[in-house]
């Protein structure tokens, strides 16, 4: 950063990681610069000139404020993917508060990926705290399924659980599970969770993160055929 020349700060993934972003790697340092000041070429180092500096963090190493980092490096993401996991991770990590970021997002005057950001800020604000319920929530809109609530509240015998996915009035309920639920403990505090759920209210599909990716038609077709008997027991 001081290589790069006066006045310049850490920008994207770079300024997160020093809010304290973590789990996800990135082999270029992007900075902010104002326009007209003496700048150098660094090696691995990615310049952005400005001719009205965002916003930065006071104390610290100096950087650009989280909220507009994220939504630089959402941009600047290399896939459309990249950038939603960037959203999500900055959420889900507590770096920025979803409502902060859309405030932010509609600030921007020009912005690459509006359409794709906009959805996924959309998501996020609606309660989506990992990739695979953002994905789920998508899918249920592609597939014609009425918007399910997220992280909702449930007093259960053992304890209070956040359902990842639900539709209460059907008791039907989605759990997405992400790597982590394959370590560990993690399995059997599953398991036990997921009977208690059954034992007390509704009925519960599991669906791993990488079903979403490499079988989405048969799982989606599962959940179709669920809300559908959920609905005509309802009825």
């Amino acid at each position: 950063m001081w290589e790069s020349g006066s006045g310049a700060v850490l920008d994207g993934i770079a300024a997160l990681q020093a809010s304290g972003l973590d789990g996800f790697q990135y082999d270029v340092i992007d900075v902010a610069q104002p326009a007209n000041n003496r700048r150098h070429r660094v090696k691995r180092v990615r310049a952005h000139y400005y001719k009205t500096m965002p916003p930065v963090v006071q104390g610290g190493v100096p950087r650009v404020r989280p909220d507009h980092a994220s939504l630089h490096a959402a941009q600047w993401a290399s896939t459309d993917r990249m950038a939603a996991l960037i959203l999500v991770l900055v959420v889900g990590q507590r770096i920025v508060r979803p409502e902060q970021l859309l405030a932010t997002f509609r600030t921007l005057r020009r912005c690459t990926r509006r359409r794709i950001i906009a959805g996924v800020l959309q998501d996020i604000c609606d309660g989506v705290r990992s990739l695979g319920e953002l994905d789920f929530a998508r899918l249920c809109r592609r597939h014609g399924l009425p918007p399910p609530s997220r992280q909702t509240l449930r007093v259960l015998p053992s304890g209070r659980a956040y359902l990842d996915v639900c539709w209460d009035d059907l008791d039907l309920i989605i759990e997405i599970d992400g790597g982590h639920h394959f370590e560990a403990l993690s399995p059997m505090l599953d398991a036990l969770r997921q009977n208690e759920l059954v034992l007390t209210r509704g009925a519960v599909l599991r669906i791993p993160v990488l079903g979403l990716r490499l079988q989405e038609a048969r799982f989606m077709d599962q959940v179709v055929r669920a809300h559908e008997a959920a609905t005509q027991r309802a009825a």
